[in-house]
């Protein structure tokens, strides 16, 4: 494959980092091969590659090519998310979100909250370092000991609160978390027992809507 010149700032770094992006967009491709289409080392090549992937700007499939990461995702999935979670909050009646993975980080996306004047709240934007809660632990990808497609938690982010979450997936990979909390005094005989079902329903609704 072949490219035509790249569009250059003067900010080397950042410019090839770009250059990458597009290449892949157009065509996923190997570290090879896209050092090759761009001129650029194999050495950096792989270097740049590397970084973005960690900030999910890039992702590698079992074969080692790369294409454009979950974070090009993150519009879709929160748009396919807010009437799957208000529904959610609408039948649990308690507060949903949608969680996705920034570095050390997670970043609430959606946030529907529970009409209880008690409630676990979290706004649009807030960001939690990992792991605790049961949405850091899925997208840290841990799973249920117990085989069940939900994670939960209890008091692990803050005194008297709960959660469950459950992983949506695309390519196989996990991008997000939805999450339900509550106070745990609403959540016998746990998170996952009582709510856990409904939590990985929504989460399943939300990844079929992204892979139509």
């Amino acid at each position: 494959m072949t490219v035509s010149e790249p569009f250059t700032t003067g900010v080397g770094v950042l410019d090839r980092s770009v250059a990458i992006l597009d290449c892949v967009e157009r065509q996923p491709m190997g570290t090879s091969e896209l050092a090759r289409a761009l001129g650029l080392t194999v050495s950096t090549t792989h270097r740049l590659a590397t970084a973005l992937v960690a900030h999910g700007l890039l992702r590698r499939d079992t074969a080692g090519y790369l294409h454009l990461g979950s974070r090009f995702a993150t519009s879709a999935v929160a748009e396919a998310a807010r009437p799957v979670l208000a529904e959610l909050c609408a039948v649990c009646g308690e507060s949903v979100q949608l969680w996705v993975r920034r570095a050390d980080h997670r970043l609430c996306v959606v946030s529907v909250e529970s009409p209880e004047e008690l409630r676990a709240s979290q706004q649009v934007g807030t960001l939690q370092p990992f792991p605790h809660g049961s949405s850091g632990q899925v997208l840290l990808g841990e799973r249920n000991p117990d085989g069940y497609d939900w994670v939960e938690s209890m008091q692990a982010r803050a005194p008297g609160v709960g959660s469950v979450s459950a992983p949506v997936r695309l390519h196989g990979d996990t991008i997000a978390a939805v999450c339900l909390s509550a106070p745990i005094q609403r959540l016998n005989p746990s998170p996952g027992r009582r709510f856990g079902a409904q939590v990985v329903a929504a989460a399943a609704r939300i990844q079929a809507a992204l892979d139509n």
